[in-house]
């Protein structure tokens, strides 16, 4: 039977990892080490599972006298409007916390890590194979979290080189889906927020910069194979996301037809955004056959708009309690987009009294 450790487990991303780990028959112990700084225990909430194990706090600081068969390292902010507030914490959640982290690994254990499409930079290739080494600038704004994740896959490929570790590197492209935050910042989450509330979704620079999306369902299929459930012998980064590159603009421009009345409003280019994300998905198709990022954009998207508005109306009617109690339930922490959520909150009880 298998001890488990998930470092971000209660994030948009782990979370729905947990959900599949918890299927397992083999599982004796899921432990969740998260600080809740992007993340929320409202993700583990439908969770009644007695092998779940949650604990509040950060990854690089975990005290334990367990040992895990497997770890999966998910513990850092995904969106540059979030990492960029604080640079040293996000260096520290992929770099010390991988560091940290590897010190509970059993004995022939294995260590799973999500990094990122970020790692090439913006690419003056396309796609993305595993084997280009990037184009990143580590003095630029979007540096903690490229180079972190640059550093932390150079420590694991290292102590599997040194050590013999059992490596698993996973890099994603533009994962979204339900349980983002309202106030994530990305673009397809900054646009559904945007839409179900100023009716404005910005688009920064000329919306031309392309992306390739993924739905969380089919990428966390790609993980659950790859991390446990599939017998692999590949020890390299894996790309992982869906390889039908589309414009932000495009993205923009859909999701105006699944929200009446909202528009697109252009605003100053963000400095050092990347040009173009799309994987190329050959190792990926060769290590995990018959796997494919299935969901069309369109039809992720909507699902996740519908995710959006009750999640919206759901903060609407719940119960107000008395100052702090309520902040800290509903929003836990003020971030980037938290103003336009209070907003319509507003403005919608506004319109129910």
């Amino acid at each position: 039977m298998k001890k488990v450790l998930v470092a971000g487990g209660a994030g948009f991303l782990g979370s729905h990892l947990v959900d599949r780990l918890l299927r397992r028959s083999d599982l004796e112990r899921l432990v969740v080490i998260d600080n809740l700084w992007t993340g929320t225990l409202d993700n583990l909430a439908h969770i009644r599972d007695p092998r779940l194990q949650v604990e509040v706090g950060a990854a690089e600081d975990l005290v334990t006298d367990m040992r895990f068969d497997e770890i999966l390292h998910l513990a850092s902010p995904a969106s540059p409007p979030w990492y960029m507030r604080d640079p040293v914490r996000t260096i520290k959640a992929n770099v010390v916390a991988t560091m940290h982290l590897l010190n509970f690994l059993a004995p022939g254990g294995r260590f799973s890590f999500t990094s990122t499409s970020e790692v090439y930079g913006d690419p003056l290739i396309s796609p993305q194979p595993e084997s280009y080494r990037g184009s990143v600038d580590c003095t630029g704004p979007r540096s903690s979290y490229d180079e972190s994740k640059r550093c932390a896959e150079a420590l694991l490929f290292e102590s599997q080189r040194v050590h013999g570790i059992d490596v698993r590197v996973v890099r994603l492209f533009n994962v979204y889906g339900p349980r983002t935050r309202l106030d994530d910042g990305r673009a397809v989450s900054n646009f559904l927020s945007q839409a179900l509330t100023t009716g404005e979704l910005t688009v920064y620079g000329d919306g031309l910069q392309t992306r390739s999306w993924g739905y969380v369902d089919d990428i966390v299929e790609g993980l659950e194979r790859f991390f446990w459930r599939d017998k692999i012998s590949y020890k390299g980064p894996l790309n992982v996301g869906n390889d039908r590159e589309i414009s932000v603009l495009d993205v923009a421009r859909y999701i105006t037809t699944l929200a009446p009345g909202s528009r697109i409003v252009f605003a100053p280019p963000i400095p050092q955004d990347p040009t173009n994300r799309r994987p190329d998905l050959t190792v990926m198709r060769g290590v995990l056959p018959g796997w494919e990022a299935a969901t069309p954009y369109e039809e992720g998207v909507a699902k996740t708009l519908q995710w959006f508005r009750e999640q919206m109306e759901h903060e609407l009617t719940a119960p107000v309690a008395p100052g702090p109690v309520r902040l800290q339930a509903s929003v836990k922490r003020p971030g980037p987009g938290s103003a336009s959520v209070l907003a319509m909150r507003k403005r919608r009880r506004s319109q129910l009294a």
